[in-house]
C-alpha cells in the first residue's frame, strides 16, 4: 500500500460541458482526482467515457471548433489552471506540464523536420545555444529508443512509421524535463517489443527525474506496469480509485470488475471472449441513479433511484457504489 504524497495536480469538482446544437452536454462530471509529486496515475475506462476530454480540458487543448465550458478546479502549484490567461498557461505547457497526444500524425507539423520540432519545443522555454538545442533534441530522440537519431532528426513526419511518430511526440513532450506528463494512449501505435521499451523509458524518467504521470489507456496491463494508482472512469464519472495492486486484485466497483474480467486469459483457450453487455449511456441520455445500473447484474432498486457518492473504502481506495463487490465476495 503506497503512502499518500503531496498533490502536484488536483482536480476538484472538474466538469466539461460541450455544446451539441442547442444543448449543452456534460462529458466530464464532477471529477475529483489528485496526482502526487513523482506519482503515476492510470486512468482507464471504455472509449467515450471522458478520459481524453479530461486531460485535454486541463490544459485547455480541446479540439479546434469545440464549444466547451470547463468548470471546477484544476490546481497545480497552488494555482487553478482554469483561472490562468492563455499566455500564463503557455508558459506551463511543455515545460511544467507536457502532453503526449493520442494522434501523433496530427500533432506533428508536416513542413518541419523531426529535429526542428523537438528543438522548437525546447527553445520555447528558455535561452539555448544552437549546439545545446541540437544535443538536447538528439538526446531526447535517443531516450525514446528511436534508432539513428541523427538521421531521424533530418527527416519529416511522413518519412516515419506510425510507431516512430509516436516516439517522436514522446521525445518532444519529455525534452524540457516536465514535472507532470499527461500521456494519452501513448503506446497504441507500438508493437509489443517497442511498447515495452517505451514503458521502460517512462519508468526511468519517473525514477530518475521524479516525473509524475497521468497515463490514459485502455490497457490495464500497461497500468499495472508503470502506475502506482489507478482511477476508473465510466460515463464521465470516476467510479473507483486506489492502489493498482489493490484494485486489480480485488476490484470494488462492479464496472471495474467487469472491465478487468473482459480481458482474455493468457493461460487457456476460451470458447467465447468475455464482454460487458450493453453500452455506456450517451451524454444527455443518462438516467437517474447509478450510471452502470442498466448493465450491472448486481443492481438493486436503490441503484436505479439515486447515484452514490465517491466514498472512501479503506485507507487508500474510493468507490462509487451502493453495494461494492469487495463487500459482497
Amino acid at each position: 500500500m503506497s503512502a499518500p504524497t503531496e498533490a502536484l495536480l488536483e482536480l476538484r469538482g472538474f466538469n466539461v460541458d460541450v455544446r451539441r446544437g442547442a444543448r449543452w452536454l456534460r462529458i466530464v462530471d464532477n471529477v475529483d482526482l489528485r496526482i502526487g509529486h513523482g506519482e503515476s496515475i492510470g486512468l482507464i475506462g471504455e472509449s467515450g467515457c471522458g478520459k481524453s476530454t479530461t486531460a485535454n480540458a486541463v490544459l485547455r487543448l480541446l479540439p479546434a471548433g469545440t464549444e466547451a465550458r470547463v468548470s471546477g478546479e484544476a490546481v497545480y502549484g497552488g494555482r487553478n489552471l482554469l483561472d490562468l490567461s492563455s499566455a500564463e498557461l503557455r508558459l506551463l505547457r511543455g515545460k511544467e506540464i507536457a502532453l503526449i497526444p493520442q494522434d501523433p500524425l496530427a500533432a506533428l507539423n508536416p513542413l518541419f523536420t523531426i529535429g526542428g520540432q523537438v528543438r522548437e519545443a525546447v527553445a520555447a522555454h528558455g535561452r539555448h545555444s544552437r549546439s545545446e538545442l541540437r544535443e538536447t533534441a538528439l538526446r531526447s530522440l535517443a531516450r525514446v529508443r528511436l534508432d539513428a537519431p541523427e538521421v531521424r532528426a533530418r527527416q519529416y513526419p511522413h518519412e516515419l512509421s506510425g510507431g516512430m511518430r509516436q516516439r517522436v511526440v514522446g521525445a518532444i513532450a519529455t525534452a524540457s524535463a516536465p514535472r507532470l506528463l499527461i500521456a494519452d494512449e501513448p503506446t497504441t501505435a507500438l508493437d509489443v517489443t517497442l511498447q515495452a521499451q517505451y514503458l521502460d523509458m517512462l519508468t526511468e524518467l519517473k525514477r530518475d527525474g521524479g516525473l509524475a504521470m497521468l497515463f490514459i489507456t485502455h490497457d490495464p496491463g500497461v497500468v499495472a506496469r508503470v502506475c502506482d494508482r489507478v482511477a476508473v472512469m465510466y460515463a464521465g464519472r470516476i467510479v473507483e480509485t486506489g492502489d493498482v495492486e489493490q484494485v486489480f486484485r480485488a476490484p470494488a466497483h462492479w464496472y471495474t470488475r467487469a472491465l478487468l474480467g473482459s480481458i482474455p486469459p493468457l493461460d487457456r483457450r476460451v470458447a467465447r471472449l468475455p464482454s460487458i453487455g450493453g453500452a455506456p449511456p450517451k451524454p444527455g441520455e443518462i438516467a437517474v441513479g447509478c450510471r452502470f445500473a442498466v448493465r450491472c447484474a448486481h443492481a438493486a432498486a436503490r441503484c436505479r433511484e439515486s447515484e452514490p457518492d465517491l466514498t472512501p473504502s479503506g485507507a487508500t481506495r474510493t468507490v462509487r457504489c451502493w453495494f461494492p463487490a469487495s463487500e459482497q465476495t
